[in-house]
């Protein structure tokens, strides 16, 4: 029987540590023949993950400039994607998330007449510059791909109302689950001494990150103060 080969495609740090999971089940699958192409548009954090996971891309575009722009990005992502997928002529992509990347990606795959999955799809906020501009990233890669692998009902209900096929909707969960399994570790010390004395066991614990520039102000203050609540309602709850 023919094997299928699958391409997938990221270039950032987030992506790669919620597609190297999905790497790494595909590289155990007799039927999947795998192809794995990198743009790099955070260079020295994406290389962080591929060292972690022992991940060896077949194909590394390595774009990333100083002072990028988002167009620079795109063009050059573009352009390599298109001289990649001729080479390799792969039967699916997959794209993860909403960066930069996944847009080129899918804009790639959909010029070179490819099919297309979306990893993480059908998160919405319905506000084309909240997040900007990862929410026209995956808006348009979503209605690019034919594949949708939505990690809650929720996505895959935000995904119906675009009148996106349901046949091609799976409800999948986060890889970043997935991620996390295969990283921890018994009897891990953290460098951080703080972080040694939580009460893990009977405590249920939270790690908490927040960033994008959109969120700076009123918007991380409001954040903050949900999270306080949280921990003044429930006293088994702590935040790092």
């Amino acid at each position: 029987m023919k094997k299928i080969k699958v391409m997938s495609i990221f270039g950032t740090r987030p992506e790669a540590t919620k597609m190297a999971p999905l790497i790494k089940a595909m590289d155990k699958c007799d039927d999947i023949e795998q192809v794995v192409c990198v743009t790099a548009q955070h260079r020295e954090m994406l290389d962080q993950v591929l060292e972690i996971f022992d991940l060896h891309p077949d194909y590394d575009l390595d774009i990333m400039t100083q002072r990028q722009t988002l167009t620079t990005i795109t063009t050059k992502a573009l352009t390599g994607l298109e001289e990649v997928m001729s080479k390799a002529k792969p039967d699916l992509v997959l794209v993860h998330g909403d960066t930069t990347t996944t847009f080129a990606g899918a804009l790639a795959a959909f010029y070179g007449g490819i099919k297309l999955g979306h990893v993480e799809a059908g998160l919405r906020t319905y506000d084309k510059t909240q997040p900007f501009p990862e929410e026209m990233n995956r808006v348009l890669t979503g209605h690019m791909a034919d594949l949708h692998f939505a990690p809650t009902p929720l996505a895959k209900e935000h995904l119906l109302k675009e009148n996106i096929s349901e046949e091609g909707i799976f409800i999948t969960g986060n890889t970043a689950v997935d991620c996390l399994k295969h990283t921890i570790q018994d009897n891990f010390k953290f460098e951080l001494e703080e972080l040694n004395n939580i009460d893990y066991k009977n405590k249920r614990v939270i790690t908490m990150t927040a960033h994008r520039r959109e969120n700076l102000g009123e918007p991380l203050e409001n954040i903050c103060k949900a999270v306080l609540r949280l921990v003044e309602d429930y006293e088994d709850v702590e935040v790092v």
